[in-house]
């Protein structure tokens, strides 16, 4: 069998290694800006959804979240109809980095797909899109404490 998950894996910590350098000078770092660029993507997201979203623990979430709002990246807001619930919203500093940080991500999915024909980019999207729904069903059983048979 192929080792598509570590191919996978090797290209994910590459352009997480890459993105850590290019948005040290803006003070995001560990995987900071896909955070923000979730929030600004879905402004008055709930940190519970943003950690679906991006598939990490509500402690990573709260953590990156936390620091994003210290450093002036993003601000909780309460909900009007439920005082308990904090809604995320980029600033203006959030807003202003956002464009360089979505140039990045362009750059890198044309660099990524170089040589590619358009079918060959359509299938292999396609292709990641089904493995990455077959790795969230494990992880929603996973995650709600369900044990896998190897």
């Amino acid at each position: 069998m192929k080792e598509i998950l570590r191919e996978i894996g090797m290209i994910a910590r590459a352009l997480d290694s890459i993105s850590n350098i290019e948005f040290k000078e803006f003070d995001l770092t560990k995987g900071q800006y896909l955070y923000l660029v979730r929030i600004c993507e879905n402004r008055g997201i709930i940190q519970e959804k943003l950690a679906e979203m991006i598939k990490v623990d509500r402690t990573t979430a709260a953590r990156a979240v936390q620091k994003l709002e210290i450093n002036g990246f993003i601000e909780k807001k309460g909900d009007a109809h439920n005082k308990k619930i904090k809604k995320l919203f980029p600033t203006e500093k959030g807003e202003s980095v956002y464009p360089f940080i979505k140039r990045e991500n362009d750059y890198s999915n044309i660099m990524a797909l170089e040589g590619f024909s358009e079918k060959e980019a359509e299938t292999t999207f396609n292709l990641l899109q089904r493995i990455r729904e077959n790795v969230e069903k494990e992880w929603g059983f996973v995650k709600k404490g369900t044990k896998r048979n190897y």
